[in-house]
């Protein structure tokens, strides 16, 4: 039950990003910058470095090269997402707290998540 609730909060943070990053892609922040907490990648990334701790954990490129990544601090347990346009101006979009890695392998075909 544990397994199929973590699958559960696992899924639901997934689609989060997604659906955020998708706000980012389709244009919401091209016009202007939506968020407050934006500045330049050297300065986000040193914040989040100084004040919690996070390092890099996972990133993606969009189709508008985009770049999304993913912070988090083992230690703390605290995560955040950024969003890092073309123009160089970095956003946190999303954070929270109760970090984990996981890491697991694909279900077979056919199998529930």
């Amino acid at each position: 039950m544990v397994r199929l609730v973590s699958r559960v909060v696992l899924c639901a943070m997934a689609l989060a990003v997604f659906l955020l990053v998708m706000l980012v892609i389709t244009g919401v922040a091209r016009a202007a910058v939506p968020w407050g907490n934006c500045g330049t990648r050297a300065a986000v990334v040193a914040s989040l470095n100084d004040k919690f701790g996070e390092t890099r954990q996972g990133m993606g490129i969009a189709a508008n090269r985009t770049l999304m990544e993913i912070w988090a601090s083992a230690k703390s347990g605290t995560w955040t997402i950024s969003v890092t346009m073309p123009s160089g101006v970095t956003c946190l979009v999303a954070s929270g707290e109760g970090y984990e890695e996981v890491q697991e392998a694909l279900p077979p075909p056919g199998d529930a998540l």
